[in-house]
């Protein structure tokens, strides 16, 4: 089983997505909360230059986007905290799976190594941790989830994607493996409609939930 992270595991995005919003405004850009969500939610930011250069007239670069990191680990560090459920539901599931279970994110490996452990979560994936900037293209492309997958040995349609974005589904969806979506019905929530539509399988909206869902798949 192959695990996102943001928004699945931890309940970032809120948090991100405030810092992001904040150097936006400092920019220059009078972004809504409702539209940095919807623009920047599951997509690596490097990315997503365009929509900041036609507000601003400023093109981000490295080391801009150093900054945000280091503004939104301060503030990760000191607001993070799990999903509600999904500690006990990986516990429960890495009992059954073992270390056939991975977490692959689009997230920089720094932030995804630092959120594991402050959540609890490090001694479920080890080493099993895969960032998409690691590989040659950021979801929606497959390529996180074929690299966790030929990493733990399995076939990528027998694999189980656990996401919460319409662009983390579309990326398990192209790695051939079955989706299932996270909606828990929050501000920086995708929905069901949408998840359905990138390709979701079944979605849920409470972690106490899956291990029940996984030992069906």
């Amino acid at each position: 089983m192959l695990f996102d992270c943001d928004g699945v595991l931890v309940d970032s995005e809120s948090i991100t997505n405030s810092v992001l919003r904040q150097m936006l405004i400092e920019l220059g850009w009078a972004i809504s909360p409702e539209q940095c969500i919807e623009i920047f939610i599951g997509k690596a930011l490097k990315d997503q230059w365009q929509p900041i250069l036609d507000q601003t007239g400023f093109r981000i670069d490295d080391q801009w986007i150093s900054q945000f990191r280091a503004r939104r680990d301060e503030a990760l560090r000191s607001e993070l905290q799990p999903i509600p459920g999904a500690l006990e539901a990986v516990k429960q599931i890495s009992s059954v799976y073992g270390q056939n279970i991975a977490c692959a994110t689009g997230a920089d490996r720094a932030k995804v190594e630092m959120q594991l452990a402050l959540a609890g979560f490090t001694e479920y994936f080890g080493d099993r941790v895969f960032s998409g900037m690691e590989c040659p293209r950021s979801k929606p492309a497959p390529d996180v989830y074929l690299a966790a997958a030929a990493s733990l040995g399995i076939d990528p349609a027998g694999a189980l994607v656990i996401e919460d974005t319409a662009t983390g589904v579309a990326a398990g969806i192209a790695a051939g493996a079955t989706v299932y979506g996270y909606s828990n019905g929050g501000p920086t929530s995708t929905s069901p409609e949408l998840l359905r539509a990138a390709g979701a399988t079944h979605v849920f909206s409470s972690m106490d939930a899956l291990p029940g869902m996984a030992s069906g798949a």
